[in-house]
């Protein structure tokens, strides 16, 4: 993005008297805010003091049940697309599922593997940029190398991720955030789909991870649709390529959800086995109550419109700060999402630290710049993460025009470098 000519003296005084408000407003993680947390109140009063048996009978405060309870799972098969029957309920954290997949495929083959990936010279991810940063401190963590592919609104760029996967062995694994993506908030097309269900892999055992982390976390009355993984993986003759991850972190408790891992059969056969050595079961107990709380798929349903009507007055007041301060200069664009929990804010290129720094110094915390992108780096130093969830909407809106004018400083003072 060029940058225009804009008033550096008229840019410092603007935020001069910014700093003088002794601002305090933290913007830097998609957190549920307090009224979010209030709409499952009545969850802790759940199951009751006497009633402990699960819908088979089952007393659920005692071991057991590796797989999680039948009805939740029920609950939850449809939103995340994936057959009750090789869904699996956990414990409470899908980034925990997620970590815990790729160490097991560390230490056991996975289906089609010819060895070990911790018998392998090297790993390396795919990895969508902007895109989700504990995902990359999760491949840190082991070892795995990163390769970004860029979005293209409609997904990663197929042209791309295509040739890498088909050329080098090394690839086995990608990471996906196909509905409204964090932080662009796009959803992957159902071309996208297909083409990552059918794509030739060099790797026999590529693995797509499927963060399904905002299935069902819309903004408007008219939810985006998404294609299933599973079944376009299933109609290309690629049945294993897929585990599929959800949560309810963003729909009950943040800290006390369930977190819920799919895939194929032969997948969830090898989970399930290697599961048996780790535990005897997940907290039925707080499954139970969750299938209690909400009673069946149409009850989410109807409790994401109570977290819709919440979350998307926050979102408007982002875009109508953004554009009443920035819009008329055209030094930055912004993302509108249908769902999710981020908007993606590109400055221009070389300011993003910038303004992150500038924000900070005057009481306004945001995400790092390059928190999106594989080690911190942002080539571009021009994307930050807007995180408007938990502050309430008066404080998103003094936030936004608190990031409008370090964005013009930044610019300015770039322009005149």
């Amino acid at each position: 993005m060029s940058i225009p000519e804009i008033d550096l003296a008229a840019a410092r005084a603007e935020y001069a008297a910014l700093a003088a408000e002794g601002l305090r407003l933290d913007l830097t993680r998609g957190k549920p805010s307090p009224q979010q947390l209030d709409l499952v109140n009545d969850l802790l009063t759940l199951p009751g003091g006497e009633d402990f048996k699960a819908a088979d009978g089952t007393d659920c405060r005692n071991y057991g049940g590796l797989n999680g309870l039948p009805e939740l799972r029920a609950i939850f098969a449809d939103l995340l697309q994936v057959p009750a029957e090789q869904l699996l309920a956990l414990g409470n954290a899908s980034l925990t599922l997620m970590h815990d997949v790729i160490a097991n495929a560390l230490l056991s083959r996975v289906p089609g593997a010819e060895r070990r990936w911790v018998d392998e010279p090297e790993v390396l991810f795919l990895c969508p940029v902007p895109g989700y940063d504990r995902h990359f401190g999760v491949l840190e963590r082991f070892g795995i190398g990163m390769v970004p592919v860029p979005l293209t609104g409609a997904g990663p760029d197929m042209d791309q991720v295509e040739a890498l996967v088909a050329a080098d062995p090394r690839i086995k694994g990608m990471w996906c955030v196909p509905k409204y993506s964090n932080p662009t908030g796009e959803t992957y097309s159902d071309e996208t789909v297909r083409r990552l269900a059918a794509m030739p892999t060099a790797a026999p055992d590529f693995r797509l991870f499927w963060d399904n982390a905002y299935a069902v976390h819309h903004l408007t009355d008219t939810p985006v649709e998404l294609l299933s993984i599973l079944d376009a993986c299933a109609e290309a003759g690629n049945p294993d390529r897929a585990f599929v991850f959800g949560s309810t972190s963003k729909i009950s408790y943040a800290g006390a959800g369930v977190a819920f891992v799919g895939a194929s059969e032969a997948n969830v056969a090898w989970l399930t086995g290697l599961l048996a050595k780790q535990t005897i079961g997940p907290d039925k107990i707080n499954q139970l109550r969750h299938v209690r709380f909400f009673g069946d798929t149409e009850g989410v349903v109807a409790h994401m419109r109570l977290h819709r009507d919440l979350l998307a007055p926050r979102f408007g007041a982002v875009y109508e700060e953004l554009e009443r301060e920035l819009g008329p200069l055209g030094i930055a664009t912004w993302t509108r999402p249908e769902g999710g929990y981020f908007v993606s804010l590109e400055v221009p290129d070389g300011c993003a630290a910038e303004v992150v720094r500038l924000a900070k110094e005057v009481g306004v915390a945001l995400t790092p710049a390059g928190a999106a992108f594989p080690g911190g780096n942002d080539p571009r130093d021009h994307q930050i993460r807007l995180a408007p969830s938990y502050p309430t909407v008066d404080e998103v809106r003094r936030a936004m025009r608190a990031v409008a004018i370090c964005v013009k400083l930044a610019a300015a003072e770039a322009a005149a470098a």
